[in-house]
């Protein structure tokens, strides 16, 4: 059996399962979209200047492609205005945070800031209230002549506690 026979099956069977492959971890990274239609993952830097969030473009969204060398592409004008792309504001008052939402998904705000040890954190709406947003995983059909959501699951950590909290809710 050739490489790319072996490569197909093995990503074949990472994708029906559970266990998606997650990107290389930074000390910059906000959280990761991981999708039912294929393994690659949009992933969310913090956009630092100076150690501090860069007012003008506090986040960095790209794709991180687990088939391709380098791995890490840039979205497209179309991804980046219409489907993965965020719009950010900063909050008036406070310093060096800055409240958003997803282009394609407008109901729930976050909030980009750094937590009190200067690590860049985004927090969202996890179970009613603002967590730590680490990874979200979107279910999609695609039987449809229009692409639909199925559902949406967020994956995150409670700011005070340290646990680990989890949603699944229909868009």
């Amino acid at each position: 059996m050739k490489l790319a026979s072996l490569f197909f099956l093995f990503s074949l069977h990472v994708f029906a399962g559970e266990r998606l492959p997650v990107p290389p971890d930074s000390p910059i990274r906000l959280f990761f979209i991981q999708r039912s239609t294929n393994i690659n993952v949009a992933v969310y830097d913090a956009n630092l200047i100076a150690g501090k969030l860069n007012p003008q473009d506090p986040v960095r969204t790209y794709w991180y492609k687990f088939n391709e060398k380098p791995p890490i592409e840039e979205l497209t004008m179309i991804q980046r205005t219409l489907a993965y792309g965020l719009y950010t504001t900063a909050i008036q008052g406070i310093m060096n945070a800055f409240e958003g939402h997803f282009l394609a998904y407008r109901k729930r705000k976050f909030i980009v800031k750094q937590d009190a040890s200067g690590n860049p954190i985004a927090l969202f709406l996890i179970n009613g209230k603002m967590q730590i947003l680490k990874r979200v995983y979107v279910k999609v059909d695609e039987t449809k002549f229009l692409t639909t959501v199925e559902y949406i699951e967020l994956f995150g950590k409670d700011p005070v506690t340290g646990r680990d909290v989890y949603e699944k809710f229909k868009p």
